[in-house]
């Protein structure tokens, strides 16, 4: 145990995990759309009988998204890299590690797709409303978690620049809260305000 631990916490220090602009724009955008799901969650006009488990399904991305947003500068998935790489050595098979982070990779997608089917049914008959929000969400815990894989070649594409010299690993991470983001301005805009219902209601005759 003590090895593991000298190992782990040789290559691994807790700290700030991306102290740029890209890196605190994401925890932002992070924060930003949990508000809008919580948001979705309390105002949202859910019609009956799936109002309890669309409340239910938003709060839930909202707490998902804070803690992605704490872990982005925790960087905890490269402490989980570190302690598989340790394990690795210590028990013998750092050199077959390929094929155990393809096994790693098989069974994200496979629990991806669980986790899929699962919110499908929770949410059945709700995905006019709640589809760009599962995806978002499955999109966002599959790149975590490839990430916590530590594919070196994963990890050289990621870092590569695109326009403005904004990182992949940025544009990537944010297509699933901006999916959510949408979805849940989505529902706001249905969502009729108190000011509007009682115009409705006086002008009714």
């Amino acid at each position: 145990m003590q090895d593991i631990y000298s190992c782990v916490f040789g290559t691994w220090r807790p700290g700030i995990g991306d102290p740029t602009w890209q890196g605190w724009t994401t925890v932002a955008v992070y924060l930003a759309v949990a508000a809008l799901a919580l948001r979705a969650a309390r105002t949202a006009a859910f019609p009956e009988p799936s109002a309890r488990r669309e409340r239910v399904f938003w709060n839930l991305v909202a707490l998902a998204l804070l803690l992605l947003a704490i872990n982005k500068q925790l960087d905890l998935q490269s402490a989980l890299t570190a302690t598989g790489r340790c394990l690795a050595r210590l028990q013998g098979w750092y050199a077959e590690r390929r094929a155990v982070q393809t096994e790693f990779i098989v069974a994200i997608g496979a629990l991806s797709l669980l986790v899929l089917l699962g919110l499908l049914w929770l949410l059945r008959g709700t995905l006019r409303r709640s589809a760009a929000a599962i995806v978002g969400l499955c999109f966002v815990s599959a790149f975590v978690l490839i990430r916590a894989a530590g594919f070196h070649h994963f990890d050289h594409l990621l870092g590569m620049p695109t326009l403005l010299s904004v990182r992949t690993n940025m544009v990537l991470e944010l297509t699933g809260p901006l999916l959510i983001a949408l979805g849940s301005l989505a529902l706001a805009r249905d969502t009729p305000s108190p000011d509007r219902s009682k115009t409705g209601r006086s002008e009714e005759p």
